[in-house]
């Protein structure tokens, strides 16, 4: 439409009305004349070639104007609206992990992710991208591998041109850790934030992956990324595993019911999200474990919950009353930092 009348404009321009009714205007002026007006007639028929030069001169420069400002402005725009490569073209493969620069720091904007909106969001801005992730990080008082975490996840996820938001979720107070409800409870609060969420990736906060053609996109099927972690000898410690970090489709996580609520301590929850896959019949999908490849970060591990295998014995009957459908927590806090969106949750207190 713009267009359209921006050549009418131009047409009219170096068209002038003088020369659409030259007939009219020649009988006209024939009729009035008189001998001795001949050579002022002759100098007005010369105006409209005179007119004609500057209409020509305008009339290149608007449409440089507009060629510059209009047509390369659509030129982006249409560039922008092309969805990414499903392969993208600056992933770079094993990946070496190095200490953090000296003057990083979560406590002010980083500028070393200036790409990085507020609330650890980020899209790429040469194309439309595939998928829109979030990844949920249980976290509880482990700063500087949060740090480590944050600085390596974000520079890899950009690469992977992905539609992206990290969550730090962190359980309130000093209380005995409940992660499924800690997940359940980030991920009813992220819908609320962004309602278009398509996939979500339960990521440890001790693991960095190490070769970035394990693409954190929305899969299929669930798929459990950290299949070789370095703790392992890059080996699936058992075919049921997991734990780590799992990706899943909104639906199929809300066809699981996420994860129960039932475990008080560490340890559990994970292999009772893989009884709930099973159960639902939902094919679970793992990556090559030559890409596949996680570095875990050395940090003191928590006592494991003595009660986690007698719990998981009933976990095939809990799947539709114990999850997401009917998880009890209270959101605290709701805080954007640069690099991440963290939110505290209370979790309440264990039932005896």
């Amino acid at each position: 439409m713009i267009i359209t009348s921006f050549l009418n404009i131009m047409y009219i321009l170096r068209h002038p009305t003088t020369h659409v009714n030259g007939e009219h205007d020649k009988q006209k002026l024939s009729a009035t004349a008189k001998p001795e007006d001949s050579p002022s007639t002759t100098k007005l028929m010369k105006i409209p070639n005179n007119q004609s030069v500057i209409f020509q001169a305008a009339f290149k420069k608007l449409l440089d104007s507009f060629n510059e400002k209009y047509i390369s402005t659509m030129h982006q725009h249409n560039s922008t609206n092309l969805l990414c490569p499903s392969i993208p073209p600056d992933l770079q493969g094993p990946l070496i992990i190095k200490g953090l620069p000296k003057n990083f720091t979560l406590l002010k904007e980083s500028s070393y992710h200036s790409e990085v909106q507020s609330g650890g969001r980020h899209q790429p801005k040469t194309c439309l991208p595939r998928h829109k992730v979030a990844i949920i990080v249980p976290y509880r008082n482990r700063w500087e591998i949060l740090e480590q975490f944050l600085f390596h996840t974000h520079t890899f996820l950009q690469r992977q041109q992905l539609d992206y938001r990290i969550f730090v979720c962190e359980q309130a107070y000093d209380k005995t850790f409940n992660k499924g409800i800690v997940m359940n409870g980030c991920f009813k609060e992220i819908l609320k934030l962004e309602p278009n969420t398509q996939c979500f990736i339960m990521h440890d906060v001790d693991l960095l992956l190490i070769d970035d053609r394990n693409m954190y996109s929305c899969p299929i099927n669930p798929r459990h990324l950290s299949v070789a972690v370095d703790k392992f000898q890059f080996y699936l410690p058992y075919p049921e595993l997991v734990g780590g970090v799992l990706a899943m489709r909104r639906e199929h996580y809300l066809l699981v019911n996420g994860y129960s609520t039932n475990y008080w301590g560490w340890g559990g929850e994970d292999d009772d999200m893989h009884k709930r896959i099973v159960k639902k019949k939902l094919i679970l999908d793992r990556p090559p474990t030559a890409i596949a490849r996680y570095k875990m970060l050395k940090h003191s591990h928590q006592k494991l919950n003595p009660a986690r295998m007698k719990v998981l014995r009933t976990a095939n009957n809990r799947i539709d009353s114990d999850g997401v459908n009917n998880v009890i927590y209270k959101l605290l806090n709701t805080t954007l930092y640069h690099l991440y969106t963290h939110l505290l949750i209370d979790v309440g207190e264990q039932q005896s």
